[in-house]
């Protein structure tokens, strides 16, 4: 109970209330197995945003919020210009630095740059430009339309576009904008995966084969991410150490039954039964 009814307690705990604030729009989108990877790139460019903002401007509301708070609850408030004694150790064995010092660098500033480092190393420049799909949207007509990002997309994928595929590319692109801005069919599309299905409608995937594959790569990146992910969370699950000689065809079937929990449920139990009955004849009924 003393540690709740201490200062260094009152504000680590309003610090991390605005940290997983900020990013807990983030954190959700990411988990989602449908996720929208346009929305979720948006958020984190805002998640990142907002977080400097928190950086710069941020010092002085959060502490005084914790100084309401432990005046409220009768916490006693540390004078920012004392030294700073650690918890468990005598004042003659400290170590010279202020408490300013150590809420504002040590975990102040500490905490969100690690938060903006993670960020910036899992959703580095490369990575933004695979998942360029906000370049593709239709929106306001095709407002985000980028000519330059979708060329380097395709460079990342040099079996299906080669230079002299890169070179087609970049006119078709032309064509490609000018066409789908100046038909009308296209206002009402929403969404990357509404585009391709209007394309195919209107046959415009035989006229602009290059930019339907393009498409096809931007919806299919996010999926394969997105599965990859799940797939190796998972085998932390499913091969443990008392399970470390799966063999990779039962830990494939393992893996499959719990990624894919929500068609199994719909599975009756006997035709599960029967099925692993009939695989073979068995020495007695199951």
């Amino acid at each position: 109970m003393a540690v709740v009814l201490r200062f260094e307690f009152a504000f680590i705990l309003h610090f991390m209330k605005n940290l997983l604030g900020i990013t807990n729009d983030l954190n959700l989108a990411l988990q989602k197995k449908d996720q929208n990877i346009i929305n979720a790139m948006v958020l984190v460019r805002i998640t990142k945003l907002r977080l400097q903002q928190l950086r710069d401007d941020g010092w002085e509301s959060l502490l005084n919020t914790v100084s309401l708070f432990c005046i409220k609850h009768n916490i006693i408030i540390v004078n920012m210009e004392d030294s700073f004694v650690k918890q468990g150790r005598l004042r003659r064995y400290v170590e010279g630095n202020k408490n300013m010092h150590y809420y504002h660098v040590e975990l102040f500033y500490t905490m969100i740059d690690m938060l903006l480092q993670e960020l910036n190393t899992c959703f580095n420049e490369v990575n933004m430009e695979l998942l360029c799909m906000a370049c593709l949207g239709p929106r306001d007509p095709f407002s985000a339309f980028d000519k330059e990002k979708l060329l380097r997309f395709a460079e990342f994928y040099p079996s299906d576009f080669s230079i002299i595929v890169l070179n087609a590319l970049q006119y078709q692109l032309d064509n490609y904008i000018l066409d789908v801005r100046l038909n009308d069919q296209f206002l009402e599309v929403t969404g990357v995966s509404g585009l391709a299905k209007k394309m195919v409608q209107l046959k415009k995937h035989r006229t602009f084969p290059l930019v339907y594959m393009l498409i096809k790569l931007a919806l299919l990146l996010p999926v394969v991410i997105a599965t990859v992910e799940r797939v190796f969370s998972a085998m932390k699950l499913i091969k443990t150490q008392l399970r470390n000689r799966l063999g990779d065809d039962l830990m494939n079937d393992c893996l499959v039954a719990y990624i894919e929990k929500d068609v199994f449920e719909d599975i009756d139990n006997e035709d599960i039964i029967q099925r692993f009955q009939n695989m073979k004849s068995r020495r007695g009924m199951l």
